[in-house]
């Protein structure tokens, strides 16, 4: 499998143009061919769980709303698949941090809800609530999950999509903390002989500096490669499921 991540910056206030410009990133990261394509989490706007403040509730969207509308004309565009995370109404009163698949038909093959809303540092237990399973996906060959952001810090999660079948672990992110993340996200691949691939925001965003560096990880707990921790940048790399089966038995 070949897979690109986008790290991308996020403006205040501004949907459509973040939406544009995740379209014009995942136009260039098409020209390598990938099978699956990330963007972060959140990517669509800033990350506004740093404040309270209910008017931000307005940032909430359906499914078939303006961004994932977007997202699913470029994944049948391309003939990938993409990961697009979003604030989701599901409906009145029900919101989550969703992390959806979509498949290159231009479809949502699955979702995620965020089963811990962070409480360290951010407010997002103010704006949306957390889901409650650990669901995997087929793509292609491989089976895949997601754990979104505050989830990693919770040695659970990853094991219960390991468990569940999961050879490759999907993590958007929206973090100022450049520090250990690399250690935990590297231990979670490591425990679970799975690959992981963390693809974060960076730049400034309201009163935080976000951290950037990407990453893709092997089971073995190796970096197969890092984005800028200042700058936006796609990265890409192939995988392959072999490694999956190799390190399961070494370790």
């Amino acid at each position: 499998m070949r897979i690109s991540l986008i790290q991308m910056n996020s403006r205040a206030a501004a949907r459509d143009e973040n939406v544009a410009r995740a379209c014009a990133f995942i136009d260039d990261a098409a020209k390598s061919r990938p099978d699956l394509i990330v963007v972060p989490e959140f990517f669509n706007v800033e990350y506004f769980p740093q404040y309270r403040d209910y008017r931000y509730m307005d940032y909430a969207e359906p499914d078939d709303g303006y961004t994932q509308t977007r997202m699913k004309a470029k994944a049948k565009e391309h003939g990938c698949h993409i990961v697009s995370t979003i604030f989701e109404m599901a409906r009145p009163g029900f919101y989550y941090d969703t992390a959806m698949l979509i498949n290159p038909q231009g479809e949502i093959a699955g979702k995620y809800r965020k089963v811990h809303p962070a409480a360290y540092l951010s407010l997002e237990k103010i704006y949306f609530r957390g889901g409650s399973t650990f669901p995997v996906f087929p793509v292609g060959e491989w089976t895949i999950g997601f754990s979104i952001c505050y989830d990693n810090l919770f040695p659970e999660s990853c094991r219960c999509l390991m468990l569940h079948g999961a050879e490759l672990i999907i993590a958007p992110y929206a973090t100022p903390v450049d520090n250990p993340w690399e250690n935990f996200l590297t231990t979670r691949a490591l425990e679970n002989g799975v690959f992981l691939a963390a693809c974060n925001h960076v730049g400034q965003e309201g009163e935080w500096r976000m951290s950037g560096k990407s990453m893709i990880i092997d089971p073995l707990g190796k970096l197969i490669v890092q984005a800028s921790g200042t700058e936006e940048q796609i990265i890409t790399a192939e995988i392959d499921r072999e490694a999956v089966i190799a390190a399961r038995r070494r370790f």
